[in-house]
């Protein structure tokens, strides 16, 4: 009982222990997304509603940008193995999407759309694995879950805020979604001058420690196979989501006005910042195992719900359970890949693991929009639920998964 009582207490002492460089790769992480989010949350609609693009395109930007991230991070975070430092990539990759935001309000053709989209995600791709690097080398061992954690729910509150600003935007502006759009790229050059002024690098990669001059390919494969199994479980897990895109999309399916419409992103990523800290202070005390299984069993229910979903109010039930789903699984993936690889190859094993990641969003986003255009919403998170389900049985048959990760 008294062990029950002292946890708020723990809990309040280890945030206040956490080094500085991890509050300020959050809040670094928490303007960009109040930026990308109050973008994003009005891309779909934008998309499909002023430039008339299809559902398939939409599932195609959304997949092509984020696995455009993915391939991004593997040579980037190669890269920053073999100059033994991190943060200069950081700054570069924060500073190009700081730029494409530049680009997203005078799109006048769905083309434009998708090349701001593809070199935005090029930015966050650059910066992604170093910056994991980076958390994991400025964390203590001990807390190493609940820095990754801390990092994401930060990020996650900008990804709240940026779709309330989006909507309190479109009301006070009138609906005029270019004028948004603008005003999303102040936050976004705010995150640069954080990171640049607020974050320290600790003598190098790994402590000092700089990975041999291979190429990327070469270096992923002397990842040890541990790290390998993580990977594959990461990618079923993708594979049974899809980009948030639809999730913005379904709330305007069954009827939420196109000015609320970011309010499934808001409901989403609420129930996202407030589950990450606690999910990756747990990992570091629990094994992984229970945790993925519950994160799996959420994800089907998030699906469910919004497959069943006939009002507004059921699918923000849906994109809220679907926010948990990610406060439980991802913070705790990037503490795995830390702890599976050597100092020195970090930058390398976060690429690898987010090229691969990509990938299955990808094929998940691109099969999403496929089912919507040719079967209905329904089926889109009915077919998620089902793989979903798939997976959790995967993992229950498979110890060895369990043990790794």
């Amino acid at each position: 009982m008294r062990s029950d009582e002292n946890a708020p207490r723990r809990a309040r002492g280890a945030l206040r222990a956490m080094p500085a460089g991890i509050w300020a790769l959050g809040f670094v992480s928490l303007a960009m997304d109040v930026s990308s989010e109050l973008v994003h949350s009005l891309l779909p609609v934008f998309l499909v509603a002023v430039l008339g693009a299809s559902l398939v395109t939409v599932g195609w930007i959304e997949g092509v940008a984020e696995a455009t991230a993915a391939v991004s991070r593997v040579f980037s975070g190669a890269l920053s193995d073999r100059l033994g430092r991190r943060k200069p990539l950081a700054v570069a990759g924060y500073g190009l999407s700081a730029l494409t935001k530049l680009i997203f309000p005078l799109a006048s053709t769905v083309a434009w759309v998708f090349a701001a989209r593809f070199l935005d995600r090029v930015g966050k791709g650059v910066r992604g694995a170093p910056r994991d690097a980076l958390v994991a080398e400025i964390a203590p061992l001990g807390q190493r879950g609940a820095a990754f954690g801390l990092r994401q729910a930060l990020d996650s509150v900008g990804a709240v805020v940026g779709p309330l600003a989006a909507l309190a935007l479109m009301l006070a502006l009138a609906g005029d979604l270019r004028r948004v759009l603008w005003i999303a790229v102040a936050p976004a050059f705010l995150a640069v001058g954080l990171l640049v002024v607020g974050v320290r690098e600790p003598g190098g990669a790994g402590g000092g420690a700089v990975a041999p001059r291979r190429s990327a390919l070469t270096g992923a494969a002397l990842l040890p196979r541990r790290f390998w199994r993580i990977v594959v479980l990461g990618a079923v897990f993708t594979l049974a989501r899809f980009s948030e895109a639809f999730l913005v999309l379904r709330a305007q399916d069954v009827g939420l006005a196109l000015r609320f419409v970011p309010l499934a992103l808001v409901a989403m990523n609420v129930v996202y910042a407030l589950s990450a800290y606690p999910a990756g202070a747990a990992a570091d005390r629990t094994g992984a195992r229970r945790l993925l299984l519950a994160g799996l069993g959420t994800l089907i229910g998030a699906d469910l719900v919004l497959a069943a979903a006939a009002a507004p109010s059921a699918a923000l039930v849906g994109a809220a359970l679907w926010g948990l789903h990610m406060g439980l699984t991802q913070g705790l993936f990037a503490k795995l890949v830390a702890d599976s690889v050597p100092a020195e190859r970090r930058g390398t094993a976060f690429g690898v693991f987010h090229l691969v990641g990509g990938a299955a969003l990808l094929a998940a986003s691109v099969v999403a929009g496929a089912l919507w255009s040719a079967f209905g919403a329904p089926a889109t998170f009915l077919a998620g639920a089902a793989f979903a389900a798939l997976a959790a049985l995967g993992l229950l048959a498979e110890r060895g998964v369990g043990s790794t990760a």
